[in-house]
């Protein structure tokens, strides 16, 4: 805890610092009385100001005595002035109504800030390029930070309830190398493994409490992002919150069901002109629904922004996270025999039980580092240097339950696992923005070093005891010097698995005309090392080449466009020991890596000044190489095998009146395996991983804009899915997870300086499962309530 204190300490002190000094807090509306979110309100004079929230207000802090110009301004509408002179130590309070101006709907308006060209937002970090949506032919749905705040989120699952076409498969299990929450997109399983564009890997669940926003990219995006952190459904991003040029904060408790209690802090204060610092923290404690479990987390990301010139950014950000908890074994289902269990029904006698005890912890302290640079070589060209650093460990137990087939009991197999993850990632990128024969291209230069090495010191899988899954009797020793007597003799050895790559790549955006842009892009990737601690060699040296094409024609500017998008993406493969039928001539084969090809196409549009936004698109993802037993060779292993995944998908956001907010989403997804060797059990059936085929969500909030009642807000959405094949192989049989529709409500407060928020989660109490050829039980019915100040 005491290497947490200095940053706390300090920002505590800048905040006296700057505590005494004047601000100018107002609300800006329309003619109609209505707030206006988004509008600039700054100091002329100054280069500093304030955004207004969805409510019409704004707070610009920190004003030296003096005489301003406080311009308010926003596309569409006509801009307004205000001379005003301010003294030490005084809050004045100045409100705007601004009138439209339909004359001005297509103009740019000049944001207080002087924000890089290439700044690293959501939209630059799916392109590296400062491209809108409505111009980049890869669709990717971004949840802000609003949302989260809103719906009273304190884990990643609930945030990305939000995201279209996305679901979970397993829950965190702590260990080592695949112990963060694992997903279904497009047919494949995603892990969140992106922080800022760059790579971050954790061994548990993440805390919210420094999300900016998440961005769900979709596709394989092998091209920019390369093989250790894509997956051929897509990638999910991590956007951190970032230092501006002013004081302020907020401090927020949220309490509710199972325990709930989570304390977070943001503050950011200016150190100097040129420096500004940001603190976000969060404590969460929190049982499970089951009758053990819990969860509990102290994060702490200390951030710093450095501007010595105009031309010249420095910017870092940190996290750190202690975490302990204990985690329900999953319940597997037998992959090697038949089913011995046709029907959820026999699982729902145990839903609330946990077969574990808050003896059997895990912990998985993790520490992640970005340190970027950005230079303004010139008005056409920007370097941007980032080095990332991350580590996460995992150390206490993790256990399984196996089903032993004979329609009851499951054995408990438990490991005390000790292992560690260090990551290092450093890219130089240029990036240009010039005409060449009168067109324009927007250009990315990037060199690419990635570097993980795995390192395992764990206990080996002991039985400890069974389970029967009908009269819930457990037989297992379920303390920790119990459990570590299984254990103590038992040790797996010292395993590690380091690899590394080296890439270059370069995507180039040429507008062909002003309605029409064309994207080509290409990867070299060198690997060498281990994929995993599970490969039994090495691969010396293995080269992939990535491409990608995209198409955009705007058929009206920046309003609405049509796209098309050829992606690929890839994995490199271990070398494996093969023979001949016979068990003689045993070598070493080794193999062409694994890859996937998309193509997609589809619409997107925004409207009324971003009021309403949406995308729709179909896409066809084939993943071929894939390695399978040669079918007259049980002993050797030969690429052929072929997966196939296509579907649509329709988001939607939109903000149709005052007050309304509405975000919305429906994917449908069809995926089989299409080449295999006959007696696989796998060849024309859905992949396990592909989830559920059918996925919606929907969120309605509204906020009564002025009056008696302004403030009052209430909001309803929910999530539902198909039935889902968590085990589906010819040689075992399928077992079915039901659809199900799990649907949420809020009642909310909102002042200018604090927020009041009542959230009931499954407020059906709706019954539902996850897995992966496992059963999980979800959260029945949970109520929270979150109260916030702003300063």
């Amino acid at each position: 805890m005491k290497k947490y204190l200095l940053p706390i300490l300090l920002l505590i002190g800048m905040q006296s610092a700057f505590a005494q000094q004047s601000k100018i807090t107002g609300t800006v509306t329309n003619t109609d009385g209505s707030p206006i979110e988004f509008v600039n309100v700054a100091l002329k004079e100054k280069n500093t100001g304030a955004v207004s929230e969805q409510n019409g207000q704004y707070i610009i802090s920190n004003i030296s005595p003096g005489r301003y110009t406080l311009i308010c301004s926003f596309v569409g509408y006509q801009s307004a002035e205000r001379k005003i002179q301010i003294k030490e130590n005084e809050n004045l309070n100045i409100n705007f109504t601004l009138k439209d101006d339909a004359l001005q709907l297509d103009e740019i308006t000049v944001s207080y800030t002087q924000k890089n060209k290439f700044h690293k937002d959501s939209s630059f970090i799916v392109s590296k390029l400062p491209l809108k949506d409505i111009e980049n032919p890869q669709v990717y749905n971004s949840i802000p930070k609003t949302i989260l705040k809103e719906q009273v989120v304190t884990n990643m699952n609930d945030a990305l309830k939000n995201a279209t076409g996305v679901t979970r498969l397993w829950e965190s299990t702590g260990r080592g190398g695949d112990g963060a929450e694992f997903y279904s997109m497009r047919g494949f399983s995603v892990q969140p493994t992106l922080v800022n564009g760059m790579p971050a890997i954790n061994n548990a669940g993440l805390d919210p409490a420094n999300v900016e926003s998440i961005d769900i990219i979709k596709g394989p995006s092998g091209t920019l992002f390369g093989s250790p952190v894509i997956s051929y459904g897509g990638m999910i991003n991590i956007t951190t919150k970032q230092p501006y040029e002013s004081f302020g904060g907020s401090i927020n408790y949220i309490t509710g069901s199972n325990g709930l209690n989570r304390i977070a802090a943001d503050v950011n204060s200016k150190i100097t002109d040129q420096s500004f610092a940001r603190v976000n923290m969060a404590y969460n404690k929190q049982n499970s629904f089951q009758d053990a479990g819990f969860s509990e987390s102290l994060f702490i990301a200390p951030s710093f922004k450095f501007k010595p010139s105009d031309k010249l950014t420095f910017l870092v950000n940190t996290e750190f996270l202690s975490s302990e908890s204990a985690n329900a074994p999953m319940l597997f289902l037998n992959r090697n025999a038949e089913l011995s269990y046709d029907n959820i029904s026999d699982f729902e006698d145990a839903y609330t039980r946990s077969f574990t005890s808050n003896d059997l912890t895990i912990k998985n302290p993790s520490f992640g580092l970005q340190a970027q640079a950005l230079y303004e070589i010139s008005d056409n060209w920007t370097s941007q240097t980032v080095i990332s650093r991350s580590n996460t460990k995992a150390n206490g137990f993790y256990h399984y339950l196996w089903d032993l087939t004979d329609g009851e009991n499951f054995a408990r197999y438990i490991s005390k696992r000790n292992s560690e993850t260090n990551t290092t990632d450093i890219q130089q990128n240029f990036l240009g923005d010039f005409k060449i024969a009168g067109l324009r291209n927007r250009i990315v230069i990037g060199l690419d070093y990635y570097n993980s090495i795995l390192r395992d010191n764990s206990s080996g899988y002991v039985q400890n005891g069974t389970v029967n899954i009908q009269t819930q009797e457990d037989t297992g020793v379920l303390t920790t010097a119990g459990t570590n007597a299984f254990l103590e003799e038992n040790f797996a050895g010292i395993n590690e698995a380091t690899n590394e790559v080296m890439s270059a790549y370069i995507s180039d955006v040429i507008n062909i005309t002003p309605s029409l842009s064309a994207m080509t892009s290409v990867r070299l990737d060198r690997f060498s090392g281990k994929p995993s601690i599970y490969s039994a060699e090495p691969i010396e040296e293995q080269y992939a080449v990535s491409p990608k094409f995209g198409l955009v024609y705007q058929i009206l500017n920046e309003k609405l466009s049509v796209f098309g998008n050829y992606m690929n993406g890839f994995v490199n493969q271990a070398p494996q020991q093969v023979a001949d039928a016979d068990g003689s001539n045993p070598r070493l084969k080794s193999f062409d890596p694994e890859n996937a090809n998309q193509y997609e196409g589809g619409i997107k549009s925004n409207f009324f000044n971003n009021r309403l936004s949406a995308t729709a698109s179909y896409y066809h993802i084939t993943v071929a190489n894939r390695l399978m037993t040669d079918p007259e060779n049980v002993n050797n292993s030969i690429q052929g095998g072929e997966v196939v995944s296509q579907g649509y998908e329709v988001s939607l956001t939109a903000n149709p009146i005052a007050g309304l907010n509405l975000i919305a989403g429906y994917s449908n997804n069809d995926s089989e395996v299409t080449k295999d060797y006959e007696t696989s059990g796998y060849l024309g059936l859905r992949p396990e991983e592909a989830g559920p085929s059918e996925v919606f969500n929907f969120w309605a909030s509204y906020s009564i804009p002025s009056g008696t009642f302004k403030g009052v807000g209430v909001g309803f959405g929910g999530n539902g899915a198909s039935e889902h094949l968590t085990l589906n192989r010819a040689t075992t049989g399928t077992f079915v997870l039901p659809a199900y529709q799990v649907f949420n409500a809020s009642l909310s407060y909102s002042t200018f300086q604090y927020d009041i928020i009542l959230k009931a989660n499954n407020i059906t109490d709706q019954r539902y499962y996850s897995g992966w050829s496992t059963v999980t039980p979800q959260n029945l019915r949970n109520y929270s309530l979150s109260l916030n100040f702003k300063f």
